[in-house]
């Protein structure tokens, strides 16, 4: 399948490895009470679930959270109560939208980052449309351009 509002059809990604549970090395170095105990260090900072895997990837070699806990991050956070209220995804694409338009209330004929912005909105509505569909956001739940910079912030 291709790209949303491109003409690409690139499918460059990275895979997961083939084996399913976490290599020796690890299992010897660090424990799953550990990693769960630093996920909910740094989500309590602030961090989003991607950053805190990326975090855990360079600090301490934990590749996959789910092969060493049997969980992921946003399962872990979930249980322990602290997972976002807006999904990642969809919070990185209102911020865009933000931003954009803010740079288009200084730069008023900035023609293309208003066609932009259109369809960075239009991806905010459809994948809104499927947060609602599956329950993730409230039903009442509505993406205004007025109030999102206060969703962001």
């Amino acid at each position: 399948m291709g790209r949303m509002h491109t003409p690409g059809k690139g499918i460059s990604r990275s895979s997961l490895p083939y084996v399913r549970n976490a290599p020796q090395w690890l299992k010897n170095t660090t424990t799953a009470e550990e990693v769960i105990e630093q996920i909910v260090k740094l989500a309590k900072k602030g961090l989003t679930p991607s950053k805190i895997g990326v975090i855990l990837r360079d600090s301490r070699g934990v590749a996959q959270v789910r092969a060493l806990t049997g969980n992921k991050i946003l399962r872990i956070l979930k249980a322990k109560g602290l997972a976002p209220e807006l999904p990642e995804d969809l919070y990185s694409l209102i911020k865009k939208a933000v931003n954009v338009r803010k740079h288009l209330e200084r730069n008023r004929k900035d023609t293309d980052s208003k066609f932009r912005l259109i369809l960075i909105e239009s991806r905010v509505h459809r994948l809104a449309r499927y947060y609602k569909r599956t329950r993730v956001l409230p039903p009442n739940w509505k993406y205004e351009s007025s109030t999102a910079s206060t969703l962001v912030s």
